[in-house]
Parts: structure tokens; C-alpha cells; sequence
């Protein structure tokens, strides 16, 4: 699809989003939004900048993710104004007003001084503002990031629009394609750090404009679920390689993991195993289906994962009634994708922000929510070998007694696995964009 028909879509997009927005300021007694697109906060005792990150309603609205301080207005039976920051600064180059076919449904004004931007909305009648701390000096609290339209704005946000589906799968076929070039790293006897570096180079990304920083773990890191460093030094044995890694597109986000052996041997056959039960959960992708069940169920599979790998001594339903899955499965199935990694919303059961509980003895499940038509997860089962939670259970003399400790010493060394797809929610057969823009890169690739 190009990019001219990616801007069709974005027409639709728009419409969808400017009705729930009216709706949504409708039942909280707002006449019209005002969203700041945010800026970076400046480094302590220091004239430097953090990285920039756009605020996520900003660009719900626009795909402008670069240019900090530009503001957004919208008035129900208006169409929206985008108010792009242009300031008269030597320093740094000032963003050029988009040009692409997109902003002909919107009004676009330069804005040299954002300090001066109240008079667009000051005949609005009863403005809410959207924005970071301090983007607003002079809103009324109560104006200023109202809860209850929060509430509404994310809850709808969940149901991602064609337009929005077609962002998230090119930001897949980014990242399929600097896994491609990181494996090849590792392949190679590549560093962690030689690795990453692989990587942005493969998704022709800077490291800014991650959706999070990636995970480049050899051995035994892949063990820290979110492993932070990047070892400058090879390994003198290469054992195992686990990236969890994204890119963006337009700032939807993909959130994709692979893990690799570098030798066949039980590690190596687990991994085939986890594979294979990663699939069989993403098929449990369908509308109508109660994700904290997805959880569940992939306790009891990743269960008979490791009753099949020798790890455990009982099957995968014993093994969760028992809490023994969880000693290598520490954390949730997935959670909520789009416009930010771990998108907002996973745990509302209403427009109000009512929370689903997680199931008892789940704490982390990021996601509980019933799954719709349109909802993108992320599927991504692990099972990994963690020296404090395997202490735990050495001293649980119930749980114990359900692990081949010999088999525990002889996966150590690898630490861990952790498999991760991108999936659609349908009404039949979910859509999984990571295998196929896996499956579409490993085409081009025969095709050359």
C-alpha cells in the first residue's frame, strides 16, 4: 500500500476519532479539546534536553511525532486545527509545515510562539486540555486532564481504525527487518551492544524513535525480563540470544521477541516447543474472548511445555493450580498495542474506567479486558530461569518437590525464552502481523 493510500485511510481514521471525541466530551460537559503535543524536560542542572516522546493523544489525532510544543484544537462540527510550533531559532532547524495529502483534512497555522496560542480557543466555550505538566498554565484544574474524559478517550482508544491497523503493520515489517539484521549480528559473534547497533541500522531507525528501549540479552541476561545493558564484550561462549525489540510507524508501535539458540540441545528444542505453544495462543485471539482466559490458558500450556521438557514433574493443569508455572513465568501473556507500547486501557471494563480484576495470583497481567474486533495484543509467553524465584521455590517445600532441579542447572546458562507476536483481534481467524511480515521479508529475501 502507498502512501497516498495510507492517507485514505487516515480520512476515515479521522472521523472515527472526532466521533468519539464527541461523544466523549458530550458526557463530561466539554464544548471542545484542546491537546499540546508536550516537550522534552531538560536534564538536572544542565541546558540539554531528554529525548523527545510526543504525547500519545496528540498524535492519535496527527502523525506528527517529531515537532514539540504544536498544539491541536477541535470543536464538534469543526474541523480540527493543528497548530504547528515554527519558532524563529538559529540553534536548531525549525520543522517544515507537512505537506503530505493527510493534511487537507485538518487546518494547519504555523505557530512561532506557542506562549501566544490562547486566542484560538478562547471563544470555545468550555475547553478541556490535554497535556503534560505545566503545558497549560492558565487551564482550571478541573479543565486540565479530566479524569472522566480521559477515561473515555482511552477506552475507545483500544479498537484501532484500518488506518491505524496499516501504521501497526508497517512498524511489523520495520521490525522484522532489524531482528532479521540482529540475529545475523549474533550469528556472526556479534556483541550485545554490535548487536543493537544491528539492529537500528536493519529498521533505518534512530534509537530515539524506539517505542522502548530494546532488549539485547546473550546467556544468562535473557534471564532479567527487562534487561537494561548492552555488554560491549562477546561472551566467551555464545549460548543464547533473546531481543525483544520494536520500531514505529507514524507513532504506532511494534513489540516483537525472539529468542535463539546458538547450538541444537534441549535448549534449543524448548525453544521449538514455546514456539508452537505461542501459536496455538495466538489463535485464541477472537472477539468475545476473555483475555484474562488467554492468560490463564497459557499458564496451563506453558505447563506442559516444561512437564515435556523434563522441567517440571506434573502437567500444565496441575502445575498453575499448584503455582509452579509461575516460577518461570513470572509475568503477563501480552497487553494492549498502538500508539504506545503498553497501550492505555488494558485493565477497563467500562467507558468510566472501571477495572477488570486480574486473576488471583497474577499481579502483573497488564491486560484484562474483553477482546473486540479491532483490538490489537501482543502474545508473548516466557519461561525463563531467575535465580531469586528459583530460590523461592527451593524453599517451598510444595513446590519444590514438582522441579527437576537437574534439568534447572542444565538451563541456567541460557536464561531464558520469551516468544512475541503482534495480533489482531477478528471475528474468526485473528491476524498475526508479526508472521507475516516475517513470512513477507523471507519472500523478498528468496525473490533477491
Amino acid at each position: 500500500m502507498s502512501a497516498d493510500s495510507l492517507d485514505s485511510l487516515y480520512t476515515g481514521h479521522l472521523q472515527t476519532v472526532m466521533s468519539r471525541t464527541d461523544r466523549s466530551l458530550a458526557a463530561t460537559g466539554f464544548e471542545a479539546l484542546v491537546i499540546q503535543a508536550g516537550g522534552p524536560p531538560t536534564l538536572f542542572l544542565d541546558d540539554q534536553d531528554y529525548p523527545y516522546k510526543v504525547n500519545p493523544h496528540f498524535k492519535a489525532w496527527v502523525p506528527i511525532v517529531d515537532n514539540p510544543l504544536s498544539l491541536l484544537i477541535y470543536q464538534p462540527g469543526s474541523r480540527p486545527r493543528v497548530l504547528f510550533h515554527q519558532p524563529d531559532d538559529y540553534w536548531h532547524k525549525p520543522a517544515s509545515l507537512p505537506r503530505a495529502a493527510w493534511t487537507r483534512e485538518i487546518e494547519l497555522t504555523a505557530l512561532p510562539d506557542p506562549s501566544k496560542a490562547a486566542p484560538y480557543w478562547a471563544r470555545l466555550g468550555k475547553v478541556a486540555f490535554i497535556g503534560p505538566p505545566g503545558s497549560f498554565d492558565d487551564a482550571e484544574s478541573e479543565s486540565l486532564n479530566p479524569p472522566e474524559l480521559l477515561a473515555r478517550l482511552h477506552y475507545d482508544r483500544a479498537v484501532k481504525t484500518p488506518y491505524e491497523l496499516e501504521c501497526m503493520r508497517r512498524a511489523s515489517a520495520l521490525g522484522a527487518r532489524g531482528h532479521r539484521a540482529a540475529l545475523d549480528a549474533f550469528r556472526r559473534g556479534a556483541s550485545e551492544y554490535e548487536a543493537h547497533m544491528r539492529y537500528l541500522e536493519g529498521c533505518v531507525q534512530r534509537e530515539e524513535e524506539m517505542p522502548y528501549n530494546n532488549i539485547v540479552a546473550y546467556n544468562e541476561n535473557a534471564a532479567v525480563l527487562h534487561y537494561q545493558h548492552l555488554e560491549r564484550r562477546v561472551p566467551s561462549e555464545l549460548r543464547s540470544f533473546l531481543i525483544d525489540a520494536g520500531a514505529q510507524y507514524r507513532g504506532y508501535a511494534s513489540d516483537i521477541t525472539r529468542t535463539h539458540a546458538a547450538s541444537p540441545g534441549r535448549f534449543a528444542e524448548l525453544i521449538e516447543l514455546m514456539d508452537g505453544a505461542q501459536l496455538r495462543l495466538c489463535g485464541e485471539i477472537v472477539a468475545g474472548k476473555d483475555y484474562r482466559e488467554v492468560h490463564l490458558s497459557a499458564h496451563r500450556i506453558l505447563g506442559d511445555v516444561m512437564h515435556d521438557i523434563g522441567l517440571t514433574t506434573v502437567p500444565g493443569d496441575e502445575a498453575l493450580e499448584r503455582g509452579v508455572t509461575s516460577v518461570f513465568f513470572p509475568h503477563g501473556i501480552g497487553h494492549l498495542l498502538g500508539l504506545q507500547v503498553h497501550d492505555v486501557g488494558g485493565v477497563m471494563g467500562d467507558v468510566k474506567g472501571g477495572e477488570r480484576q486480574r486473576p488471583e495470583g497474577h499481579p502483573y497481567l497488564r491486560l484484562t479486558r474483553m477482546l473486540e474486533p479491532g483490538v490489537v495484543v501482543t502474545v508473548e509467553p516466557g519461561l525463563y530461569l531467575i535465580d531469586s524465584l528459583l530460590k523461592k521455590a527451593r524453599g517451598d517445600e510444595a513446590k519444590r518437590t514438582l522441579i527437576d532441579w537437574n534439568v534447572v542447572e542444565e538451563l541456567r546458562p541460557f536464561g531464558g525464552i520469551r516468544i512475541e507476536d503482534n495480533v489482531v483481534a477478528t471475528a474468526s481467524t485473528p491476524e498475526n502481523m508479526t508472521r507475516a511480515a516475517f513470512a513477507s521479508l523471507e519472500r523478498s529475501s528468496k525473490a533477491a
